[in-house]
């Protein structure tokens, strides 16, 4: 059976428990029991060393009577709780007991008696000589008169009454170990409900992850630690979820425009080769076969060059250089298709040098791709304006045409790859949904900002920014 961090957790909260007791029962009984048999035997110690230089000491120094100091101590044992007290002399005659009378002709000797055996410690704990049928501590305390020791008071405590005020304090510990077990139960409830439960909802979550199940939602009602780990989990099973679905789309946008193209490069080849299509048109449908091919060429490029692009750690070559330049490159290169669509390119640039901090190249590839949109998508006898501007150490470009527009619902996809609208797939036919994608990923890099105004029928506007050259802003403040 697999073993859960609960069951280990309950495993050690039974140890301790046990344990607890063990230690109680052993440790705190010896120790109880020894505390009270010092204390006891140091107290009767100084009663019997009190009536050993009181009344004892009267008695053998003839000062008083046998039958006052039996009295005097039936009294003291009384207030001793009835614990006997003996004088014995050092033959082992008992000459006086507290608890019974003594005649003339009463002789009763402790065979063996021997104070000595007690070396350097005042008292003995067994049954006395065979005075006693259960054990008892017996303290002593020397009587002497005339610089001797005449007779020994002895005070006897019953073994069993120490051990049953020790029990008396061995179950109040009990008490207070049950108290405290109750106590740190509320610990494994509150490790329950705050570590455990969340803790087994994330690992329940992380197998239905590990298993595809990326649509398992769980949640954590918690703002500590815990909590931040179930919404960082369930936040990263949705960023793989969309990754994935991303991928799947990816897979089948690429499918499609590669398939499209390709079916039409074989049919027009197995045409010509079987003779459907007439010898003299062979020229014809060779450049649309050519056409095609350089749709695969262009849309197998925008591939690489976007994977390039989202590459970790991408590096960029950047440089100061003129961004006014480069828009007049741009736009002359595309003399040719405008003259075609009878389409005007209107520049509008501040200053006549304006130089930017940025990777040229890329930059250079942004603007012809929002150019190249620009014409696609623009009328026939239109115009698109290309306009610099300055503000705040930052350079903002904007490409603007008069075309067919972005509908609203559209305008927050199309910079998503492959993405298409309805307008633009009927407007081009050889657009691989890549432009955009490219564009963006390239002012991201930068760590700049793309933006899109547009209005359906009435044209689009694309703002992207650019860092101010260091070397401009010394100008300005010069």
């Amino acid at each position: 059976m697999k073993r859960t961090l609960y069951l280990k957790f309950l495993l050690a909260y039974l140890l301790f428990a046990v344990f607890g007791f063990i230690v109680v029962a052993t440790f705190v009984y010896s120790m109880t029991y020894e505390r009270i048999r010092r204390d006891k035997t140091d107290s009767m110690y100084q009663v019997a060393t009190q009536i050993a230089n009181t009344y004892a000491a009267d008695l053998y120094n003839s000062e008083t009577s046998l039958e006052t100091v039996h009295t005097q101590m039936v009294t003291l044992s009384k207030y001793m709780d009835n614990e006997p007290i003996w004088i014995i002399n050092p033959s082992g005659r008992l000459v006086l007991d507290s608890s019974r009378n003594l005649g003339p002709g009463d002789e009763i000797v402790i065979n063996g008696f021997d104070p000595s055996v007690l070396g350097g410690s005042y008292y003995t704990t067994g049954n006395f000589w065979d005075s006693f049928d259960s054990d008892v501590v017996s303290v002593f305390a020397p009587i002497t008169a005339n610089y001797k020791v005449q007779a020994y008071v002895v005070i006897h405590e019953p073994v069993s009454d120490i051990q049953e005020q020790a029990n008396e304090f061995l179950n109040i510990s009990y008490l207070m170990l049950i108290v405290l077990f109750l106590l740190s139960l509320i610990i494994l409830i509150f490790f329950t409900e705050l570590v455990y439960i969340p803790l087994r909802k994330i690992t329940k979550a992380t197998e239905q992850y590990a298993a595809g199940n990326m649509s398992y939602e769980f949640s954590v009602e918690s703002e500590d630690e815990m909590g931040y780990l179930a919404a960082s989990l369930s936040y990263m099973a949705g960023e793989i979820a969309r990754q994935e679905d991303d991928q799947k789309k990816f897979i089948a946008n690429v499918s499609h425009d590669f398939r499209s193209p390709l079916t039409s490069i074989r049919g027009y080849l197995v045409a010509m080769q079987d003779g459907t299509i007439p010898q003299e048109m062979h020229e014809r449908y060779l450049g649309i076969v050519i056409n095609e091919t350089d749709r695969l060429t262009k849309l197998t490029n925008e591939l690489l060059t976007l994977n390039n692009l989202n590459t970790k750690g991408m590096l960029l070559d950047k440089s100061d250089f003129d961004i006014n330049h480069v828009i007049r490159k741009v736009a002359e290169s595309f003399e040719g298709t405008c003259r075609n669509k009878k389409i005007a390119i209107e520049l509008v640039l501040t200053d006549d040098k304006m130089l930017v901090n940025a990777d040229v190249d890329k930059i250079q590839q942004v603007l012809y791709n929002l150019v190249d949109n620009a014409i696609k998508f623009s009328h026939h006898d239109s115009s698109i304006k290309i306009e610099t501007t300055e503000k705040h150490s930052k350079v903002f470009v904007s490409v603007k045409d008069s075309g067919i527009g972005i509908p609203k619902e559209d305008q927050k996809l199309i910079f998503d790859r492959f993405y298409k609208s309805d307008l633009s797939r009927g407007k081009d036919k050889k657009g691989t949904g890549l432009g955009l994608s490219i564009v963006k990923e390239i002012i991201k890099a930068h760590e700049e900002n793309i933006n899109v105004i547009s209005t359906a029928g009435v044209g689009t506007e694309f703002i992207f920014s650019l860092p101010k050259s260091a070397v401009m802003d010394a100008d300005d403040e010069e």
